[in-house]
């Protein structure tokens, strides 16, 4: 290890040789080298400035609640910064302002207590409010583009800006973050007045598709492949006799095929096995690509 992060930030929540299995939503992932969980922004950005003053080129991986990624078996060299300190959410008229940390489920929570419609596809995406911005996260028609009035960001040199929706060049599951290393801190949404018991019936709508539709009682990354244009992946993986299909303790769901769940015990190798079998099989069968929607850190 080149510097103690531990004796260089007295105080801070830093922690050294971290099992990241332990905070992803898979329970798969090997050891962080270190991991940081800032308490406010300030600190964030001056671990980020202080680490450039004292020369020190650490990888840094920046994420949220962990819920749409998989942590390689190998572990992240460097510095792991979970976001989850970061959970204030105010409401302002038809604005809500939550930090990058946030349940996004907590924010259509808030949404709903103000009577405040536009959110109510995101009542039941275990993400947050920072991933959702940085993937442009989307169910049942709804996109986080579409209701995202701005975001604020540090820079890698600590600068705090701002960023308008038109500046994040949002498209599918992407957004111009991806290209920049620019830390999400929070994220405005602007909202339109509703009417309760149309926001709470739709809410409960769609919570209830997925618990009917979802493998929520096995850990998973979520959705794992990209949709393809013009078709599903789940409908293909189904259709190409792949459901069910298990390498180690990851499994393809026999629930909802686009979902990879971890049966027990399973590694970041074999989801990452199962992925590429399944990837395989789609392109032999059909001539399509399926990207993946899920990031693989570590690889």
């Amino acid at each position: 290890m080149s510097v103690n992060l531990i004796q260089s930030f007295p105080g801070f929540d830093i922690k050294a040789d971290v099992e990241l299995a332990n905070y992803t939503n898979t329970k798969v992932g090997g050891h962080a080298e270190w991991v940081f969980w800032p308490k406010s922004v300030e600190q964030l950005r001056y671990v980020l400035v202080e680490l450039q003053n004292l020369n020190q080129t650490l990888p840094i991986t920046v994420l949220g609640n962990a819920s749409n990624i998989i942590v390689t078996d190998q572990g992240l060299a460097g510095l792991v910064i979970f976001l989850t300190n970061l959970t204030s959410i105010e409401v302002h008229d038809q604005q809500i302002k939550a930090g990058a940390g946030a349940w996004l489920i907590d924010v259509t929570r808030q949404a709903q207590r103000h009577n405040l419609a536009g959110l109510e596809w995101a009542a039941g995406i275990p993400g947050s409010v920072g991933g959702a911005v940085y993937m442009n996260a989307g169910a049942y028609g709804g996109q986080v583009d579409a209701w995202l009035e701005s975001v604020e960001v540090l820079t890698p040199t600590g600068e705090l800006q701002t960023l308008t929706t038109a500046q994040l060049a949002f498209a599918y599951r992407h957004s111009v973050l991806h290209d920049t290393d620019d830390v999400i801190v929070s994220a405005t949404f602007k909202l339109k007045p509703g009417e309760a018991s149309a926001i709470d019936a739709l809410m409960e709508d769609y919570n209830t598709r997925r618990a009917s539709k979802q493998p929520l009682e096995f850990p998973s990354c979520g959705s794992v492949f990209k949709r393809p244009e013009g078709h599903f992946a789940g409908k293909l993986i189904m259709d190409a006799g792949l459901q069910g299909y298990q390498v180690g303790g990851a499994q393809v769901s026999t629930k909802h095929a686009g979902f990879i769940v971890n049966k027990g015990n399973a590694t970041a190798t074999d989801y990452i096995a199962v992925i590429k079998h399944v990837q395989t099989i789609i392109k032999e069968q059909y001539e399509i690509d399926l990207e993946t929607e899920v990031k693989i850190f570590g690889a």
